[in-house]
């Protein structure tokens, strides 16, 4: 394998990961209504485990409610309970084929909690990109030794590699600080 191609599947990775933490903090409350809030919670249904967005159809029709619209009237109760059990304490409503979640305030020990929460998926993508580093530094290693390249070559592409993983790590730290400002806003 290239240089090349080590830092391009390298920064690949990078980027995935930065993707999968704002996804992941896309479900995390704050103090307006958004599908991505629920969309992932998984259902027991059909004996099988699936997501709320795989059985409904999920809409705001205020700034704070969500409206759950299951496409199997069958699957009301369980989608019901699935929220009840997400920890994300919301209170879902029945109502005939519906689930109405009226979102509450949240109160600032409540907003504490979910600050908590996003900073730890924060890490854990900080993390994420330290192993893709070191997955990229092991393969320039492992390029070096076979003979395919010199060793300032290498020392140019760990340069560059660490570079990425800064990089990466800053942008998360930016989605962070963002989040914590969405969730800190009254």
């Amino acid at each position: 394998m290239a240089l090349d191609d080590i830092l391009l599947e390298t920064e690949e990775k990078m980027i995935k990961t930065e993707e999968v933490v704002q996804h992941e903090f896309s479900g995390v409350r704050t103090g307006k209504a958004s599908p991505s809030l629920v969309e992932n919670i998984l259902v027991e249904v059909y004996g099988s485990q699936m997501r709320i967005r795989e059985l409904a159809g999920i809409t705001t029709p205020e700034p704070r409610m969500l409206l759950i619209q299951p496409w199997d009237a069958g699957t009301v109760h369980p989608i019901e309970k699935a929220i009840q059990k997400s920890n994300l304490g919301l209170n879902p409503a029945v109502d005939k084929k519906f689930i109405r979640i009226v979102l509450p305030d949240l109160s600032q020990e409540r907003r504490q909690e979910f600050i908590k929460v996003v900073k730890k998926m924060a890490e854990d993508g900080r993390v994420a990109i330290r192993h893709v580093r070191r997955d990229g530094m092991e393969a320039l290693k492992k390029e070096e030794k076979a003979g395919g390249v010199t060793e300032d070559l290498v020392e140019g592409a760990e340069k560059e590699i660490q570079k990425l993983t800064d990089s990466y790590i800053a942008k998360i730290d930016g989605h962070l600080a963002q989040k914590e400002k969405e969730i800190l806003t009254v």
